[in-house]
């Protein structure tokens, strides 16, 4: 027979619990978006220093920091 794991009052809370987003979220969230897009807008014009650095800033630090925060 299979065991029932017994669900602690944190455990059950924890699952429930909704998201929070606070204004850091929100910052971070645009400096990201804006990165990208400066980013887009740059390698469409042909830079291929800043254009990179930026899109790789934005998707890989900005946003992810800005859902992880």
């Amino acid at each position: 027979m299979a065991k029932k794991r017994l669900q602690t009052g944190n455990d059950a809370a924890r699952e429930r619990a909704p998201l929070q987003f606070s204004a850091v979220n929100g910052i971070l969230g645009a400096l990201g978006i804006g990165a990208v897009v400066l980013g887009f807008v740059l390698l469409a014009q042909g830079s291929v220093t800043a254009a990179p650095l930026l899109l790789v800033l934005g998707y890989v630090v900005l946003l992810p920091l800005a859902i992880i925060l």
